[in-house]
C-alpha cells in the first residue's frame, strides 16, 4: 500500500470518527431532556467509569488503552458541556498538581476555579459557587494529607470519585542551562522528594520554599536566575522551559485525589467506600473496630487516624475499603461497625480508579 493511499484511508476514517462524535453528541443532548440540568445529574461518575471499564476490556489494540481513556475523558467533558456548564474547584494557583488532577478527570470543557486553601474548596461547593471539588488525600511517599482528612469531620459533602496522578517533578526555568540557576523555588514536598537530585545538580542554589508548585513556577518566571520544581502544565502556563525531567528521587511517586460533591456515585461492581468513625475508649477497641471487616471478608485499602481536637487522646479513624455501601457484605460490616462507634459517618461510595 502506498503512503498516499494510507493517508487517504486515514482521512476517510477521521471523517467517520467526526460523524460518530457528532452522533454521540446528539444523543447526549437527547439525554439532557431526562435530566433537570443541574450539575449533580450532568456529571455521573459511575456511568463514566462503566464506559471506561468496558472500553478497556474490549480494546484489542494497537491503540493503547491508557490513551483511549484519555480520549474519552475529553469526549465526556464535551458531552457534559453540551448539557450544562460545570464549575470545578481545585487547590492552588493554575498549574498546581491538584489542577492537573482535575483536568485529568474532568477534561478541558469545564470551568476551573482555583482556591487558596483546601477549606475554600469545601466552602465553594457548600455555597453552590462550584459544583465539585478536587482535593489531595494521600501521597505514596509522604502519606496522608491531614488537612483534607480534618475537613471531612465537619463537612456534609460526599466523595464521588477518586483520581490517581503520577507525580513527575521537573526543573523549570527561563535560563538556558542548569548552571545559570541561582534561586530554586519549591514546595515542601517536591523539595523532600527531589533532595538528592538538588544536592548533586544545584548545590549552590538558594532554596526558597513556597506554598505550591504553581506558585514556585510563577515566581521563577519573573526571577533572573530563578527556577522551580513543578509539572509540565505549570511550564505551559508560565512559559517556562523544562531544563530537567523527572528529577524526583523516587520514580513511583503517586498522589491520590478525591472528587467531592453533594451526591455520591451508584454501584459499578468495582467500587470503594470511605468512612469516618470514632471508637469507644475500652480495652480491645481497635480490634473490635476491625472485626466486622474480617467477618464479612471486606478488604481495607487504607486506615488513617487523626486527633479529634475535642478531647485529649481521642481519635477519628478514616477507613477506605473495597466495595460499595449497597453491597450486601459491606452494608453488614458497616452496620456492625456503627454499633461500636461513638461517631460514625459514611463519606461516600465511588468507582475505584485503576493506577
Amino acid at each position: 500500500m502506498s503512503l498516499k493511499k494510507i493517508r487517504k484511508d486515514i482521512d476517510s476514517i477521521d471523517r467517520n470518527i467526526l460523524k460518530l462524535l457528532n452522533d454521540r453528541a446528539g444523543l447526549s443532548l437527547a439525554v439532557k431532556k431526562y435530566k433537570t440540568g443541574v450539575s449533580n445529574e450532568i456529571y455521573v461518575p459511575h456511568r463514566e467509569a462503566e464506559i471506561l471499564n468496558s472500553l478497556g476490556k474490549n480494546n484489542k489494540g494497537p491503540f493503547p488503552t491508557d490513551s483511549l481513556k484519555s480520549v474519552y475523558r475529553e469526549i465526556f467533558s464535551a458531552s457534559r458541556a453540551l448539557q450544562a456548564p460545570i464549575k470545578i474547584a481545585y487547590w492552588g494557583p493554575e498549574g498546581s498538581f491538584t489542577h492537573l488532577a482535575a483536568q485529568e478527570h474532568f477534561g478541558s470543557s469545564v470551568q476551573y476555579v482555583n482556591s487558596r486553601t483546601i477549606s475554600d474548596i469545601f466552602e465553594e461547593i457548600d455555597s453552590g459557587r462550584s459544583d465539585f471539588g478536587v482535593v489531595p488525600i494521600e501521597n505514596s511517599t509522604e502519606g496522608a494529607v491531614n488537612y483534607t482528612l480534618d475537613m471531612f469531620v465537619e463537612s456534609t459533602l460526599s466523595i464521588c470519585a477518586e483520581v490517581y496522578l503520577k507525580i513527575a517533578h521537573n526543573l523549570l526555568s527561563n535560563e538556558g542551562s542548569i548552571n545559570k540557576v541561582k534561586k530554586l523555588y519549591t514546595g515542601i514536598q517536591p523539595l523532600a522528594q527531589s533532595r538528592k537530585w538538588i544536592e548533586e545538580n544545584l548545590p549552590a542554589a538558594e532554596i526558597i520554599e513556597v506554598s505550591t508548585t504553581a506558585e514556585a513556577a510563577r515566581l521563577a518566571a519573573k526571577t533572573k536566575g530563578g527556577a522551580a520544581i513543578a509539572n509540565t502544565l505549570a511550564a505551559d502556563i508560565y512559559s517556562l522551559a523544562v531544563l530537567a525531567k523527572n528529577i524526583g528521587d523516587i520514580s513511583n511517586n503517586i498522589t491520590r485525589f478525591l472528587v467531592i460533591g453533594k451526591r455520591e456515585a451508584e454501584r459499578t461492581g468495582n467500587d470503594k467506600t470511605s468512612v469516618l468513625c470514632s471508637i469507644k475508649d475500652k480495652v480491645g477497641a481497635l480490634y473490635t473496630m476491625l472485626m466486622p471487616f474480617k467477618k464479612n471478608l471486606i478488604n481495607l485499602t487504607s486506615i488513617e487516624s487523626r486527633p479529634s481536637r475535642k478531647k485529649a487522646w481521642e481519635y477519628y479513624f478514616f477507613i477506605d475499603m473495597k466495595g460499595h455501601r449497597e453491597d450486601k457484605r459491606v452494608k453488614k460490616a458497616l452496620q456492625e461497625l456503627s454499633g461500636e462507634c461513638q461517631y460514625f459517618k459514611i463519606l461516600g461510595s465511588y468507582p475505584a480508579e485503576k493506577f
